[in-house]
């Protein structure tokens, strides 16, 4: 794929899990260590691709192997033909996320994940043994601040510029885009909340959140510091929206590398 040769990835492939083909990119930078395997989950209209060289930047840093891989739906995977229902981020954490794992023979990962990326990383967590968590502008529950963001991005003209922009790096942006926002708008899943899952996350996590992040609020990261039994650091950036790791790359890497190399031993 053109646009990963701009971003030093290593390897290009797609993974098939049950049925499904997943565009996945491989970073081996140099002087690499074994283990943990830094795996990166996407945010809700993001891909392989939206990461940028984000993911290379880490695995540099850290000197560990770096998977990322765009979940069905997005980027350049299988379309995700029906609707998402309100359990969509449990599946891919406890079904695909397993099944890709195993298929790639990692054991105890280092989940980085982002927006609804975050919120699959840290069910996984609760199940499945990982090295730590690191979550960017995570969801543990629905705010009406989010709902109302969400709900600006259906105007005609603020969806047809994110479209054009998301057709850099979706296959189908008009369906990765209706998939999210209904499933996020869908009264049912106004009820969809995770603090049972974290409560039960006993590896280390670090939470990022942006002071002004128009999709969620503090209380997200403080929330999984009051109820994750193992050790959580907050890291709070002012000057930040959503998007911790492109508002504030330096502080963002330094703070990920930090985590990583304390928790990767």
């Amino acid at each position: 794929m053109g646009v990963s040769s701009l971003w030093s990835v290593d390897e290009v492939r797609n993974i098939e899990i049950n049925g499904v083909e997943l565009e996945t990119y491989f970073y081996k930078p140099p002087n690499i260590a074994k283990t943990p395997t830094l795996l990166f989950l996407h945010e809700g209209l993001g891909s392989a691709a939206m990461w940028r060289d984000f993911p290379g930047q880490v695995a540099s840093e850290t000197a560990l192997p770096a998977i990322v891989y765009s979940r069905q739906g997005y980027g350049m995977s299988d379309r995700h033909i029906e609707p998402y229902e309100c359990n969509f981020m449990h599946r891919e954490a406890l079904e695909v996320l397993p099944a890709l794992l195993a298929k790639l023979e990692i054991e105890r990962p280092m989940l980085l994940g982002h927006s609804d990326g975050a919120s699959i990383a840290l069910i996984h967590a609760a199940k499945y043994p990982v090295a730590g968590v690191v979550v960017e502008a995570p969801h543990i529950y629905v705010e009406e601040k989010a709902i109302t963001a969400i709900s600006g991005l259906r105007g005609k003209i603020r969806r047809a510029e994110l479209i054009k922009k998301l057709a850099c790096f979706h296959e189908d942006p008009e369906h990765t885009f209706q998939n999210w926002n209904n499933i996020w708008l869908n009264p049912d899943f106004s009820s969809w909340n995770i603090i049972e899952y974290v409560s039960q996350i006993k590896c280390p996590i670090l939470a990022i959140q942006g002071e002004m992040d128009e999709y969620g609020t503090m209380a997200q990261i403080d929330d999984i510091a009051r109820n994750a039994p193992g050790h959580v650091t907050r890291v709070k950036l002012a000057e930040c929206g959503h998007s911790p790791h492109r508002d504030q790359r330096e502080e963002v890497v330094r703070q990920i590398s930090k985590f990583i190399n304390a928790n990767s031993k």
